[in-house]
């Protein structure tokens, strides 16, 4: 009865106290266009992505922006032709120019993506935009996305804005993983405390961050995350840290395209990452597990374990926690268009969580590190940040 009541205690603190993070109305804030609209390069690294470009890149290409805009896709060592694919791409769809470029492989010290992105940055200087669009390329772009995003950074007054991708959810694995995906993320980061310039709370969503060039290189982005493998909260901490007012949100109408049919996707996408997450620490890795066991696992098991024994108050305090549980879920669910029968499954979501970050630990252990696209990196310090 007393861990129930932990659990129940847990879930009226993260109700009330964790920024309202269940709450998914923070979306693109009030925003009027500019007098005069700024120059803005698009840097899109891309590893192998032939399967998605056709349905990501044509988006970018038709950006409705009434500014000067241009793509550098970064051809970081693909395989499959991405590049020639690229340039077939824009000649077939026309649009904004683009260039495809290659920086070679990266060199010791530099994880291959930022590696990627500081060549497409640098790339880029040369036309000394105002504004950065770094965008992953399997994100597909409402054809007015880049007009938005600088509106609402001129706005605002911020040097990075950030929209969280709605990611695919189509398969029965996407559908209980993928909503909890997002809903875990804002329960760490909530988007509230994110936009405030008083609070410590930095995080940004990797897939559509848009960054003031100056913030950019005040901020020594992308050398100073140089071995982030995982870059996305790391560019944020970094731009915050230096004086920088940064925003995230939940996208409307920016979607990836990639698709994770299976749960081995999904667990790959998790556990690649997840222990870098906590620093390769057994120590939060233990206070990891136990958090989520008290938090999600214990709810339904006090319920029926109460129910089971007799004991009242376990039954019914394990009861109001996973109401409370069901209730926060509710509202993602809601964004990604799902049904809400999913909500009480939230718990065997976690347990599945909570596998993959334990997955993730073994694999570190057993020297196969993180990765991304083909490339493995062990060194400790080479996993700091976090992903989407």
């Amino acid at each position: 009865m007393w861990i129930a009541a932990g659990s129940f205690a847990a879930w009226l603190w993260l109700l009330l106290c964790q920024g309202f993070f269940w709450r998914t109305d923070i979306r693109l804030p009030a925003r009027t266009d500019p007098d005069v609209w700024p120059s803005v390069c698009v840097v899109v690294p891309a590893r192998d992505e032939a399967a998605v470009l056709p349905e990501s890149l044509p988006s970018l290409l038709a950006q409705d922006y009434p500014g000067r805009a241009e793509i550098f896709l970064v051809d970081d060592g693909s395989s499959d032709g991405t590049g020639e694919l690229a340039r077939e791409l824009a000649s077939r769809h026309g649009g904004l120019p683009l260039t495809v470029d290659s920086p070679g492989e990266p060199p010791t010290g530099w994880t291959g993506k930022l590696w990627a992105v500081r060549h497409g940055i640098a790339l880029a200087r040369a036309r000394d935009p105002e504004y950065l669009l770094l965008t992953d390329a399997d994100i597909a772009h409402a054809p007015d996305s880049l007009r938005e995003l600088v509106a609402a950074a001129r706005s605002g007054g911020f040097d990075a804005v950030s929209l969280m991708a709605r990611l695919r959810v189509e398969s029965l694995w996407e559908r209980l993983v993928v909503p909890a995906f997002v809903y875990f993320f804002a329960q760490l980061y909530p988007f509230r405390r994110i936009g405030k310039q008083s609070a410590r709370t930095a995080a940004a969503a990797g897939g559509c961050v848009l960054l003031r060039a100056d913030a950019a290189e005040r901020a020594r982005i992308p050398d100073v995350i140089r071995q982030a493998v995982i870059d996305d909260v790391a560019l944020a901490r970094a731009v915050k840290g230096g004086g920088g007012h940064i925003w995230l949100g939940l996208a409307e109408r920016v979607d990836s395209v990639r698709p994770y049919p299976r749960l081995h996707d999904l667990w790959r996408m998790v556990s690649r990452s997840a222990y870098a997450q906590l620093r390769h620490n057994p120590l939060l890795l233990l206070g990891t597990v136990v958090g989520l066991a008290l938090v999600y696992l214990v709810p339904p098991l006090a319920l029926f374990t109460g129910l089971a024994v007799g004991s009242t108050g376990a039954a019914v305090l394990g009861g109001l926690a996973w109401l409370v549980m069901t209730g926060t879920y509710i509202p993602m669910l809601r964004y990604y268009g799902q049904p809400l029968w999913l909500a009480p499954l939230l718990p065997f979501t976690a347990f599945l969580y909570l596998l993959m970050t334990v997955d993730s630990a073994v694999q570190h252990y057993r020297g196969r590190g993180a990765a991304w696209k083909g490339r493995t990196y062990t060194r400790p310090d080479a996993v700091v940040g976090d992903e989407s």
